[in-house]
């Protein structure tokens, strides 16, 4: 059995851009798609859906978000199997609980609060650092094409951001896996940066430190890529810098950065590395956080 892709839909032009991408990803997988809402409020409050459906913001309902985002996505994959439910609790609880029983969590990079638009969404921050299955952030500019998200391949390649445990890291096979479903090359990006503590003014040894600090990334990169699929093309950069300025960077023109994140068991705080913190708030394509085993 197929597990669905499941998206988090609120109304918010953020979350119907969340829709169509998750529309896109459910064909290429053949998957069916899972559109929930929850909320303890009863009423949306806000204006881009109050357009679509001609009616005042405090007139539109739970069922009027959710039925409006399955038309869309029916019109935009009419081949794809959508279903909706309309969940009377906190967002956070319901996506988390819902991933136990999906193949991928797909929600908007923010929500319809100003802060939190500021703040990227709480919501997404949240479910993203408790997911139990791959859990995509929808940023960037799909368009507002079919096959914009992941049915159209040649829009960009994959990255990887290869962490400090690279052998057997569930976010490299994710990414392959993507990949090979988009025809596109796998790009494994790993930063490194010399300590300041380690550079030397003899003219001897100066440069030493940074060539074995990129050495070790290189090993890195290679031990990651072991195992790697035939079939998918891979390229290999090593970047000196902070590892998510440079992720951030890599992320333009691609069309989805794929990063890993270890979980502490049992705590429901905030789960989230400095490094994905920072790729979900600027990166410039979807980013997809891949639980990793601890």
């Amino acid at each position: 059995m197929i597990l669905p892709i499941v998206v988090g839909v609120d109304g918010s032009g953020t979350g119907l851009r969340a829709v169509d991408w998750a529309a896109d990803e459910a064909a290429v997988r053949g998957a069916p798609l899972r559109l929930v809402y929850a909320s303890l409020w009863e009423r949306y409050e806000g204006g881009h859906l109050a357009e679509d459906l001609h009616k005042p913001s405090e007139e539109i309902m739970a069922e009027d978000i959710v039925e409006s985002a399955a038309r869309r996505a029916r019109g935009r994959r009419p081949d794809v199997r959508v279903s909706t439910a309309v969940l009377p609790e906190e967002p956070e609880y319901a996506l988390v609980r819902e991933s136990q029983e999906a193949s991928l969590l797909v929600t908007g990079a923010r929500g319809r609060s100003g802060l939190a638009a500021a703040l990227l969404g709480s919501v997404s921050l949240t479910v993203a650092g408790h997911a139990h299955c791959p859990t995509v952030v929808v940023r960037g500019d799909l368009g507002d094409r079919a096959g914009a998200g992941a049915a159209a391949g040649a829009h960009g390649r994959v990255v990887v951001g290869v962490g400090e445990k690279p052998a057997g890291s569930a976010a490299v096979r994710f990414a392959f896996e993507e990949a090979r479903r988009r025809g596109v090359p796998v790009e494994a990006v790993r930063a490194w940066r010399c300590p300041a503590y380690e550079t030397t003014d003899h003219p001897l040894l100066a440069g030493e430190p940074a060539r074995l600090h990129e050495r070790q990334a290189v090993e890195a990169l290679e031990e990651a890529l072991r195992d790697a699929p035939a079939g998918v093309e891979s390229r290999r950069r090593t970047v000196e810098g902070r590892t998510r300025t440079v992720l951030v960077d890599a992320s333009q023109g691609a069309g989805l950065l794929v990063v890993g994140a270890r979980r502490r068991p049992g705590h429901f705080g905030l789960q989230l590395s400095r490094v994905v913190h920072g790729v979900l708030h600027h990166s410039a394509c979807p980013v997809v956080i891949v639980p990793e085993p601890g």
